[in-house]
């Protein structure tokens, strides 16, 4: 199930019928009130949000849903609304298309999300080349991945240095308190952990974010770059996390991101 939240009504209805010959049932609202209303009353899989609405904008709308909504979103943002974008991204939402965009592009981002693979597709490096982007099935697994099962959990849990992650729940804490994440967050944390010490490249992680994996040399753009590099700073905020003294996300400068070394009381 979909929401279309968008006050152009040329660009909603070019949207609403692209989701719904995808095979989603689809609603629409012309305003962000109606929006986040329509939200509640159905429950999306996904929503895709315009930022430049007529009474609350795109970044309140991803607020107000994130009070109590994990569907994934989608933003539609105009080339010269950058920043706005990074903000929204920084609240809670998943995933951006650029105005104007094609539909095609456009559904490939929305069954991007809705069929993504709980970070088992990710690109994972070699031993020899540590940001190695390869097809999953050539990827070695990181001898330092952390696999741990949580006590009293079934066998799908990873834990690393007191941070818990439940794949199948896909629940999250630290110690014993849960920390909510989103979607995306949850899947890059998992990404990392499987991962352990091997580092993730930021292009890599953006790539499978949009279905490229395979795609090597596939163009990556900045602003692509930079929603990963956001995502990471929400997570990490959430988890209580240290960019200069890391104790689960560690920065590899100009490359991308690791999971930071044991502790010695892990």
């Amino acid at each position: 199930m979909a929401v279309v939240i968008e006050d152009d009504d040329d660009i909603r209805e070019v949207v609403h019928a692209v989701l719904e010959a995808s095979g989603l049932e689809v609603y629409a609202a012309g305003n962000g009130i109606d929006g986040v209303d329509a939200v509640r009353r159905h429950n999306p899989d996904v929503i895709t949000l315009d930022l430049g609405l007529p009474d609350i904008d795109g970044i309140e709308v991803t607020r107000r849903v994130r009070e109590f909504s994990d569907a994934y979103i989608i933003m539609l943002t105009a080339r010269a609304r950058e920043v706005d974008t990074l903000q929204g991204l920084a609240i809670g939402a998943d995933d951006f298309v650029t105005k104007p965009f094609r539909p095609r592009e456009l559904l490939a981002r929305v069954e991007t999300l809705l069929r993504r693979p709980r970070g088992s597709k990710l690109l994972s490096g070699s031993a020899g080349s540590p940001t190695a982007e390869l097809p999953p099935a050539q990827a070695p697994s990181a001898p330092t991945a952390p696999t741990l099962v949580i006590p009293g959990a079934e066998p799908s849990g990873l834990e690393h240095n007191g941070l818990f992650l439940d794949v199948a729940t896909r629940t999250t804490r630290v110690g014993n308190e849960e920390v909510q994440l989103t979607r995306t967050e949850f899947d890059l944390l998992q990404a990392l952990m499987e991962a352990g010490r091997v580092v993730r490249s930021t292009t890599g992680l953006a790539r499978w974010l949009h279905a490229r994996e395979y795609e090597t040399g596939g163009y990556v753009s900045e602003s692509e770059e930079r929603a990963i590099q956001v995502h990471i700073a929400n997570l990490r905020r959430k988890l209580g996390d240290s960019a200069q003294s890391p104790r689960w996300v560690e920065t590899v400068r100009g490359v991308g991101y690791r999971l930071a070394a044991k502790t010695s009381e892990n």
